[in-house]
């Protein structure tokens, strides 16, 4: 019976992480392509990571023009985007060490349980600070812009980039 659930709680443990691994940014990006509009380089691209959450920020900045954005509010926009990719880096660096090591304790037969779980808990707390930053960011964001900004700012990311969704609720 020992037997039996220790094989039970591994295979659990082993299908935590192929499905944590398969939510990382390195296989985010990996699964949506890197040539798509937005892509550049090894940053994560936030809209196609978080559904509902379109780089806003980028896309104000290609289209300041359009929205009619003050010179302080492209600055205001540029030190946002930049603040948030610094502070982002090194985390997502953590994440990626971090899905490595699930992987090495996971290759060892018998696999490293314990240590497993620890990893997979400090690999979800990663993701979970990530995440917060980027609502942080885009709410920064969007403070920035005045209400009929941020209208503006939904039509051109809704017409002009494929692939964006509307938040649930919202009229089309």
């Amino acid at each position: 019976m020992r037997r039996f659930q220790l094989f039970a709680l591994g295979s659990g443990v082993l299908a935590l992480a192929m499905i944590s691994a398969s939510f990382s940014p390195p296989a985010a990006n990996a699964q949506a392509g890197k040539g798509g509009p937005g892509a550049s380089g090894d940053r994560p691209r936030m809209h196609r990571m978080m559904g509902i959450d379109a780089p806003w920020i980028s896309i104000a900045l290609k289209h300041q023009s359009e929205l009619s954005l003050t010179p302080d509010q492209v600055a205001t926009l540029e030190k946002i985007r930049t603040q948030h990719r610094d502070q982002s880096a090194p985390i997502q660096e953590q994440l990626r060490a971090v899905e490595g090591e699930i992987a090495g304790a996971l290759e060892n037969t018998p696999a490293n349980l314990i240590q497993a779980k620890v990893k997979i808990d400090q690999a979800e707390k990663l993701r979970a600070e990530l995440r917060y930053r980027r609502v942080e960011a885009l709410e920064n964001g969007k403070s920035v812009l005045t209400a009929q900004q941020r209208d503006q700012l939904k039509n051109l990311a809704s017409a002009r980039h494929p692939g964006f969704r509307k938040q649930p609720g919202q009229p089309s």
